[in-house]
């Protein structure tokens, strides 16, 4: 069998992976800067892109190739480019496809660093950027011009979990001439896989459930070889580098992956589904519960949940919304209060006043993002810890 006829559970282990003739059975971890060749024509050769082979480690490292190559296998594409961290990947997509004049449809419902980056910094360069819903096509159809590039979305979406319908994004995209990316951070491809689906260019923050652990940063963008040599000649001249070490770690990181996100996904169901019954809680955000407004449709996009719950709370008599949720960040004693995701410990965080706290307040509204909203990416604790690490809910 070729490796590609693998399940991906089996490609998660064993995809990309190359050995030196020292046999270890473990990737080997290189980290220096450069390569020796063994003659100046070779490295002319090799400088000038006729003959393959390693450079300098700012874009060619053994170990960054082995991330690469086991990520876009579990992707399902031609070619991964391994980039710094999650946001320099998104730099490098835009970079890589986009010139300045040109036009970017995007989902309000996006990281609010993402909101940032569009907004405040490529703007400045000439990219314009149209900030429509992620799950009302019309509006996608409605926001395109003759220098429309771009589609991005997040879907699921940070942090309410709106789900979009791939597929007819990326037939409206298409039919302009525009390409469409998907930040597909929340599912990885252990749950979701947006090439299968008609998507162009896949995103990912691997510091989140690539890594799994909460250790490094890190990103990738994913796509055909077409659309990714103008993205690695960006990162090539550039510099938003993945170190070999992150690599290494994102490796041991994808051999679990799969088993990750089911415990994931499985712990996150219960959650939710304990949650929406609890007095103080107004609302709960999760692709799993039939409740969701694109339940339906995320099951048939993805093979689970994932692992993001997020809820609105009530607020109290004499309390604000911001003060009903810091009081229940605050009166949690297990569950770590940190902005970060994918970690095997949850986390919970409070979105107006964190991830997305640059964004402007209408702005905040308009994507669905209120002062009583809590997220809580959901770990491998026990359930029933989980549950009594938030029995300020039932009090």
């Amino acid at each position: 069998m070729t490796i590609n006829q693998y399940h991906p559970e089996t490609l998660s282990v064993r995809a990309g992976s190359e050995m030196t003739e020292f046999g270890e059975n473990s990737e080997a971890l290189f980290l220096n800067s450069s390569f020796r060749f063994n003659s100046a024509a070779q490295a002319a050769a090799r400088f000038g892109g006729t003959e393959p082979g390693n450079i300098y480690s700012r874009f060619t490292n053994p170990t960054v190739t082995m991330f690469q190559n086991k990520l876009a296998a579990l992707e399902g594409a031609e070619q991964c480019v391994a980039t710094s961290s999650g946001m320099s990947a998104i730099l490098a997509c835009v970079m890589g496809t986009c010139n300045a004049g040109d036009h970017i449809v995007a989902s309000r419902s996006i990281f609010g660093t993402s909101v940032q980056l569009f907004s405040n910094i490529l703007a400045r360069w000439g990219l314009l950027v149209t900030f429509v819903s992620l799950t009302n096509p019309d509006e996608w159809q409605a926001a395109i011009t003759p220098r429309t590039k771009l589609f991005f979305v997040e879907t699921p979406s940070n942090p309410l979990t709106d789900v979009c319908d791939i597929q007819v994004l990326a037939d409206i995209a298409h039919k302009a001439g525009a390409y469409l990316v998907v930040d597909n951070c929340f599912c990885t491809p252990a749950i979701q896989k947006p090439l299968q689906l008609g998507a162009d260019i896949v995103i990912h923050s691997a510091t989140k459930y690539i890594d799994g652990q909460g250790r490094c940063l890190g990103g990738a963008v994913l796509g055909s070889k077409v659309l990714m040599e103008p993205v690695y000649g960006f990162l090539r001249t550039a510099g938003v580098t993945m170190s070999a070490f992150n690599a290494w770690v994102f490796l041991k990181g994808l051999e679990t992956l799969y088993v990750r996100m089911e415990a994931h996904s499985k712990n996150a169901l219960a959650l939710a589904a304990w949650l929406e019954v609890q007095p103080q809680v107004a609302c709960v955000y999760y692709p799993g519960l039939p409740s969701h407004p694109q339940h339906l449709l995320a099951m048939r996009q993805q093979s689970s949940g994932g692992g993001i719950v997020s809820f609105d709370l009530k607020a109290k008599l004499g309390q604000t919304q911001q003060q009903a949720a810091w009081a229940l960040i605050d009166a949690t004693q297990l569950i770590s209060i940190t902005a970060n995701l994918g970690d095997a410990k949850s986390t919970i965080t409070h979105p107006a006043t964190t991830t997305h706290s640059r964004v402007t307040a209408e702005a905040r509204t308009a994507a669905g993002i209120g002062d009583g909203l809590v997220r809580i990416a959901v770990g491998l604790e026990h359930i029933d810890d989980l549950k009594a690490d938030l029995a300020f809910l039932t009090k």
